[in-house]
């Protein structure tokens, strides 16, 4: 018998069908390629996003460095024009603080609803045409 898989069924905030994020590098919490989220993610990795060259700074200065390659868990290292699955708390953060990254819609998980609405996701979208 199939097992029941709720990542199979995940929605974006458009609604639809939740699609990947990035394979190369791989994201996720759960390292998929998507922006899936679950119990046991308690950053919630919800938002897909651009990395840029200001985020990275910013993020690192929060004590969230992503640029700096950590070969022991598999991490090379993010650099600008990486798309990666953000916590929305940091997202959010970036975004008071004016250094958002560009987001992927199609590619962000709906739980980014409970954080921020769709109307200012869009002004960040990369993908709306």
């Amino acid at each position: 018998m199939r097992r029941f898989d709720p990542h199979e069924h995940a929605r974006n905030v458009l609604g639809e069908k939740l699609k990947s994020c990035n394979e190369d590098p791989v994201t996720g919490f759960y390292r998929d390629g998507c922006c899936n989220v679950g119990p046991d993610d308690v950053g919630v990795h919800s938002v897909c996003v651009r990395v840029t060259e200001d985020f990275l700074a910013f993020s690192q200065q929060q004590g969230n460095d992503l640029s700096t390659p950590m070969p022991q868990f598999g991490f090379a290292g993010l650099k600008p024009g990486d798309q990666w699955c953000l916590c929305a708390a940091r997202w959010c953060e970036a975004y008071e603080a004016g250094v958002a990254p560009r987001v992927i819609l199609q590619s962000t998980h709906e739980v980014m609803l409970e954080f921020v609405s769709l109307d200012v996701l869009k002004k960040f979208a990369i993908d709306l045409s």
